[in-house]
């Protein structure tokens, strides 16, 4: 956006830039809506060392991601978070995004002793970053934004090109498509041209979910229009997962122990996917698999898969 790149944008010598550090301290659709910003400083700085911190039990959705350089995994403890800003201190960056907003993310933001550190002004702390943009809709000339939307902002504001608002995109690894291709052998799916739907009839919260019964019929649907139905959950919801096998006469075959990359392999490999608002909705959508995303209490147009 040509009208924003005011004293922020023009401050930043780009040329000296080669360390940019970019935090992130959420849940796994968040960091699937933190892709396009960083596939847009990667275009914008291909030679740079771009790291990201994540949440531990988050960090792995980006193994292989050629749009970032390292994982910096954050845990909970405060032993942890004090490795971490050690770390940071120590890479030295240039240039620091807090695409989060928490409190946590502004310290370590402002503890990576980068010299320049975008964020917003409505952050907490806010006086800890030396560039901060209004609001989004400030940056967009518009109310509706998308949470993608909202962190490429703040990447456009001091001068990188984001116009094209680039889609959520996720690596996959050769190491989970084959773990993948073992796990439905052994559940009895050896054809590798099987149609696969992907269920996802879980979420975080319940007012989110869908009634279990409803994705019964549709596996039923599903299987009687040749499909093979795949749904899957976390350890803590193997009794949802259960459930549906019981309510529906489908044969559904269920995981609940995947690890985060052998999940967006299965997307992949999937020829449709459909489940509740969720991560895991997010990380199908990234992978280009087609979709029906049931949404609940949350707000459609802000957490929408981005595609």
């Amino acid at each position: 956006m040509d009208n924003f790149l005011s004293s922020s944008a023009m401050s930043i010598n780009w040329s000296q830039v080669s360390r940019v550090l970019v935090v992130k301290l959420r849940s796994i659709g968040d960091t699937v809506l933190a892709t396009p910003s960083l596939i847009a400083l990667r275009r914008f700085l291909p030679e740079a060392q771009i790291d990201i911190v994540l949440e531990d039990w988050v960090a792995p959705i980006l193994d292989g991601a050629d749009f970032v350089d390292d994982v910096i995994i954050a845990g909970s403890g405060l032993a942890s978070r004090a490795g971490v800003i050690s770390e940071l201190r120590r890479r030295h960056y240039d240039i620091a995004f807090n695409l989060h907003g928490g409190t946590t993310s502004t310290f370590l933001t402002a503890a990576s002793g980068a010299k320049h550190r975008i964020g917003y002004d409505s952050y907490k702390y806010s006086f800890l970053y030396n560039h901060r943009l209004s609001s989004s809709s400030d940056f967009w000339k518009s109310e509706s934004i998308h949470s993608a939307e909202q962190q490429l902002a703040l990447v456009g504001f001091v001068g990188v090109p984001v116009d094209d608002r680039p889609r959520s995109t996720l690596p996959i690894t050769p190491e989970a498509e084959r773990s993948i291709e073992i796990r439905l052998a052994e559940s009895g799916l050896r054809d590798p041209q099987s149609q696969i739907a992907l269920i996802h009839p879980t979420s975080a919260f319940f007012t989110k979910r869908w009634p279990i019964e409803n994705y019964a019929s549709v596996a039923e649907y599903l299987e009687a229009n040749g499909m093979r139905v795949v749904a899957i959950g976390s350890a803590n919801e193997s009794e949802i997962l259960l459930d549906l096998t019981r309510e529906s006469a489908a044969k559904i075959i269920t995981f609940n122990d995947l690890k985060l990359p052998e999940i967006t392999a299965l997307a992949s490999r999937s020829s449709l996917f459909i489940g509740n608002d969720s991560g895991i909705a997010h990380i199908a959508a990234a992978v280009d698999t087609p979709g029906v995303v049931i949404f609940g209490s949350s707000n459609r147009a802000h957490w929408r898969p981005w595609t």
